[in-house]
């Protein structure tokens, strides 16, 4: 029998919705900033939602991803980030 997971060790993530874009880009854009270890701490996950794109990164990482944003010359820009996918709001 699998034992749960403990509040403490339970990693905790937020939520960003863009404003445009392609999944690739976006990977590109933070693999480019943050390189192979940042991408590891981060640990993106892009959640299904129908025509938004949300990315799912790890909490301590979230200030690193939007940075990337900044910095790229592609204009992607970040419509928010949330603790829940309930509070990005309606479709």
């Amino acid at each position: 029998m699998r034992e749960k997971v403990k509040s403490s060790g339970r990693t905790r993530r937020r939520y960003i919705l863009f404003g445009g874009g392609e999944k690739k880009k976006i990977e590109k854009i933070i693999l480019d900033y943050l390189g192979i270890l940042g991408w590891a701490k981060a640990s993106p996950v892009f959640v299904e939602d129908g025509k938004r794109i949300i990315l799912s990164v790890a909490r301590r990482s979230v200030n690193d991803v939007k940075a990337s944003f900044e910095i790229c010359e592609d204009k992607i820009n970040i419509v928010k980030v949330s603790g829940t996918l309930k509070g990005l709001g309606a479709k």
